[in-house]
């Protein structure tokens, strides 16, 4: 069973940063696209930035230009930068890893992430 280990949320003000961080458990890892999705609440949980094996990205509109995903595969390690953070920022943080061959997801356990003043 892989685990996703996320860090790296709390309380920030806007225009502030944070970094948030995943690791897992496996070295599945290196053959999955990873990703960060958020769910604020009452809303559903949409894709903030997904990262292929081979480091393509893709980031959502609302955070383009804000946000940043990379990965390092020697830690297993995927990373979501976070820069000029608004309060619409504000959600629970979810780290995502998608294997390349079969059907297998895995979801971490959450980070909150607060944007306010």
């Amino acid at each position: 069973q892989v685990q996703l280990v996320e860090s790296g949320g709390g309380l920030v003000q806007p225009g502030g940063s944070l970094r948030l961080s995943c690791a897992a458990s496996a070295s599945i890892f290196r053959l999955s696209t990873a990703g960060w999705y958020r769910q604020a609440p009452g809303k559903e949980r949409e894709l903030v930035a997904r990262i292929t094996i081979g480091s393509s990205t893709n980031v959502a509109d609302s955070v383009k230009g804000r946000f940043t995903i990379s990965r390092d595969n020697a830690k297993n390690t995927v990373y979501l930068q976070m820069n000029s953070l608004k309060p619409e920022d504000t959600a629970f943080y979810y780290c995502n890893l998608a294997a390349v061959i079969g059907s297998n997801v895995y979801w971490g356990q959450g980070t909150q992430v607060t944007v306010s003043s």
